[in-house]
């Protein structure tokens, strides 16, 4: 199978699989955390909303098409995946929160950004409110209901590979989070911590 189909295919899993979670209220990679920054409360209103006009739309079309089963059936499927695939990129957003773990900041975006960012190669922090977006090949920006709230200066590039595969190198990452404030803390405090001094060896 093409990579690019089996990128697409296991995106639309991870989208699946989301709403199982969400519906669990089970996160996705945050064992072991220093730290976990969720992202997806400025979105929600958008996205209830557009559920439900897909809701609206289904019940629309079953009625107008249901002298026809076939059809009706084929639109059936289509528009009751719509609404589960719309409700599962919020529940991505939810269950896939930005984390800080082992000196490292995984960035993430629903289910298909997962970018990680070594705290020795951010060279700079800053909480920053961003509502639009100039797109350039080295940066990265992950809006969420249209704005970032961090960005991340990158000291050398990291891999954050296109949706279908193609591979972009990143300098500048922006995101957003629901506490901006607690991130870029969290980040700054990890960064400047002492390196722990190993203490004398044990005597036999």
């Amino acid at each position: 199978m093409p990579e690019p189909v089996l990128r697409f295919v296991k995106h639309e899993l991870r989208i699946m699989a989301s709403l199982v979670r969400w519906a669990a209220r089970r996160r996705h990679g945050v064992t072991g955390a220093d730290a976990v920054f969720s992202h997806g409360r400025d979105q929600a209103i958008m996205i209830y909303g557009l559920a439900f006009a897909c809701v609206v739309e289904t019940v629309a079309l079953s009625y107008l098409l249901a002298n026809w089963p076939v059809v009706h059936t084929v639109f059936l499927v289509v528009d009751v995946y719509t609404v589960l695939f719309v409700l599962g990129l919020h529940a991505a957003s939810v269950t896939r929160p930005h984390v800080l773990a082992d000196g490292t900041l995984r960035v993430r975006q629903a289910a298909h950004i997962d970018v990680y960012a070594p705290l020795h190669q951010i060279a700079s922090i800053r909480r920053e409110a961003r509502f639009t977006h100039e797109k350039k090949d080295d940066e990265l920006n992950l809006p969420i209901g249209s704005q970032t709230s961090i960005t991340l200066a990158l000291t050398e590039p990291v891999s954050a590979p296109k949706f279908l595969g193609a591979p972009r190198l990143v300098k500048v990452i922006r995101l957003h989070a629901d506490d901006p404030k607690a991130l870029h803390d969290a980040v700054t405090r990890a960064q400047t911590a002492p390196t722990p001094v190993p203490g004398p060896p044990a005597s036999v």
